[in-house]
């Protein structure tokens, strides 16, 4: 029997500009929402009417169940969605008399648009509840992760900035869940040997692992990562497989860029007449992206060939029964090792299914379904596994994560390496501001916590990673920028022992995230 231990993490910036109209970033949201994050849940919400048995963990970030559940930003995604579903409505027309190879498809994206908006509308505009609702009926285990999905490793140096992340992360998933979470996503499975001591102390059991931590430790493996591993802390480990994940994950041989599927970047918000779009576009003539896509990957050429829904799906089908295959034929060279019932850890950004991999939301239908319908596999949650309690490995770790290199590379680099000498000043400044005001109330503490709100949106791990892949630098640069001028605001007027109030409340309802947070939390653990 193999065991298949899915992990999803659905993570996104915190993007909130109510101060503009509409705000490009915002689409980030929007679309995920629309493409990803919906889809989704009515995919797992069949499952579970159809009495498929099926398991899976999923982790909400922070900021962005932070955003899930934020009115402001759920009366936007409604126009959002408004917006898509009148644009369908004149595709449908459009495609009737021009491109009709076009046409299929455009009612196909209007009926979507159309269910999605009544879900979410269904659901009190809250998809959490209807995730939650899964989690209840033990379908789906919950975690959390760092409050911004910060890179820990860069911060091993600054323990309180670290269990800042750590406890926020889990605070926000309590308030929001109304439970505490067992399992914590490492942002990037970035590890650090004394993290796990800090997530213990925090009440966490188990985090994921890249997939050469196991290569990389001090000690010899007995398992190769196919059974979980104890760390000396007593936190367990699950190491992501990386021969099966990399069947969906890799970018040039992965099921997702088979040349039947549809292709991300081909939108008519970048090729239809600009009088046409303009509604549906940014403010003033700024092309994006309006989820109207209409032709196959085809291969590296302009020319590409019209989308064929009845094809792609005809290819999701082989790819599911080529992915089961794999998992099997692993599971039999793994078997011939001596390791008896192998846990295969898939470890995934949930964005990468249906947004990025259009078909991906059908690739894991079809693989819950027909590995729940098989004697071959099962599918788990790592506090099942843990519950079980069966052999591990005890190891040390070295330093890992899932980045290019198995490193720190992507998050440390030319073009990003600048920002951390402002970071680490911050946190130093901030851990001597909770030395010099132990314990302010009222209005001098919410002073306070403004100024580690800051910090913690500086540390989001978003912004280097943006910068090193040249996408929004600008805005990424930006928002550092100002997050990090914000707290220095916080640290000028208290060092003169004052509190400019009308800039606090112009700060606090900008970002309004974090409303349990406690300035404390940036002691010094050497204090």
């Amino acid at each position: 029997m193999n065991k298949l231990n899915l992990i999803l993490q659905a993570h996104l910036p915190y993007v909130r500009h109510l101060e503009y109209p509409k705000f490009l970033e915002e689409n980030w949201l929007f679309e995920s929402l629309n493409e990803t994050y919906i889809p989704l849940l009515r995919m797992l919400e069949r499952l579970d009417k159809d009495g498929v048995d099926f398991k899976l963990a999923i982790c909400f970030s922070p900021t962005l169940s932070t955003m899930l559940t934020d009115p402001a930003l759920q009366e936007r995604f409604v126009d959002y969605m408004n917006g898509r579903i009148e644009l369908g409505k004149k595709e449908k027309k459009r495609t009737a008399v021009e491109e009709t190879e076009c046409h299929q498809m455009a009612i196909h994206y209007l009926e979507e648009a159309e269910k999605n908006l009544e879900r979410f509308e269904a659901l009190g505009r809250n998809i959490l509840t209807g995730f939650r609702e899964l989690h209840e009926k033990n379908r789906i285990e919950l975690l959390t992760t760092a409050a911004t999905h910060a890179y820990l490793p860069l911060y091993k140096n600054y323990p309180a900035a670290v269990n800042a992340q750590i406890a926020m992360g889990l605070k926000t998933h309590e308030r929001i869940f109304g439970e505490s979470a067992r399992g914590f996503w490492l942002p990037d499975c970035g590890y650090y040997p004394g993290l796990g001591d800090m997530l213990v102390e925090n009440g966490v059991s188990w985090c994921q692992l890249a997939s050469h931590s196991v290569i990389t430790a001090k000690d010899k493996s007995v398992y190769s990562g196919y059974k979980p591993v104890e760390l000396p802390s007593g936190l367990y480990g699950f190491v992501r497989d990386w021969s099966i994940t990399s069947l969906v994950w890799s970018s040039v041989s992965g099921y997702p860029c088979d040349t039947d599927y549809r292709d991300f970047y081909r939108d008519i918000g970048y090729y239809l007449p600009l009088d046409y779009v303009r509604p549906y576009i940014h403010e003033p003539e700024v092309r994006v992206f309006t989820g109207y896509k209409y032709h196959a990957i085809t291969g590296k050429t302009d020319d590409k060939a019209y989308y064929s829904r009845e094809k792609a799906m005809e290819k999701v089908s082989l790819h599911v029964d080529n992915f089961l295959y794999n998992v099997k034929r692993r599971g039999f060279a793994i078997g011939s090792a001596g390791i008896n019932e192998p846990i295969f850890n898939l470890c995934f950004d949930a964005e990468l299914f249906g947004h990025r991999w259009y078909e991906g939301i059908e690739f894991l239908e079809g693989v819950l379904r027909r590995a729940d319908s098989s004697d071959d596999f099962v599918f788990t949650t790592p506090q099942s596994i843990i519950l079980e309690n069966g052999p591990v490995d005890k190891l040390r770790l070295n330093e890992s994560s899932w980045g290019e290199g198995g490193y720190s590379d992507i998050w440390l680099d030319g073009s990003n390496s600048w920002i951390y000498r402002h970071i680490f000043k911050a946190i130093e400044r901030m851990e001597e501001l909770t030395k010099r005001f132990p314990d302010q109330g009222t209005l001098k503490g919410r002073f306070l916590n403004q100024a580690s709100r800051e910090l913690l949106l500086a540390m989001a791990s978003d912004w280097p990673c943006i910068m090193h892949d040249g996408t929004s630098v600008t805005y990424a640069e930006k928002r550092l920028r100002n997050h990090l001028g914000s707290f220095n605001v916080v640290y000028s007027a208290m060092s003169r022992n004052t509190v400019n109030t009308e800039w606090l409340i112009n700060a606090e309802r900008s970002s309004e995230i974090f409303p349990d947070i406690d300035y404390r939390l940036f002691e010094s653990p050497k204090d």
